[in-house]
């Protein structure tokens, strides 16, 4: 887009303008297709190599499956375990994220042991046939 603006007579203030860019963006990537015929940007390439890649990611993936429920201090230490560059429970974070998983809280209710189920059930029976007025009465 920043080369087809140029080449339409647009100057850097107008291409930049237009196509939303700095006008420092618009006149390096015009010089780097002028001189070197480039359209694409390397700069996908920048920053730190990622610890996991996708056949650790795979492992990560085995070592989840059969408990789902493990902590995240578990599946590193797990993971660590058959690797020689060791990581750490954030990058498993950022991993198990970028697979997909997220971290739940089991959902919390209340514990009915099966003395309360029974009289839960007796008091349910009993009252079946209560109408409204009947529970108006009840404090």
């Amino acid at each position: 887009m920043v080369v087809g603006a140029r080449r339409a007579s647009l100057n850097i203030s107008q291409s930049a303008q237009l196509l939303g860019f700095s006008r420092t963006t618009i006149s390096r990537v015009y010089i780097e297709w002028y001189e070197k015929g480039k359209t694409s940007s390397m700069r996908q390439s920048c920053g730190r190599k990622c610890l996991v890649d996708a056949r650790g990611q795979r492992r990560m993936g085995r070592l989840i499956q059969p408990d789902r429920r493990a902590t995240l201090t578990e599946i590193t230490t797990r993971y660590n375990r058959g690797m020689q560059q060791s990581i750490c429970e954030a990058t498993t974070r950022t991993t198990l994220r970028r697979m997909g998983y997220n971290s739940r809280r089991p959902h919390r209710v209340p514990l009915i042991s099966t003395t309360n189920r029974k009289k839960w059930l007796q008091f349910a029976q009993a009252h079946q046939n209560w109408t409204v007025e009947d529970w108006k009465n009840v404090a």
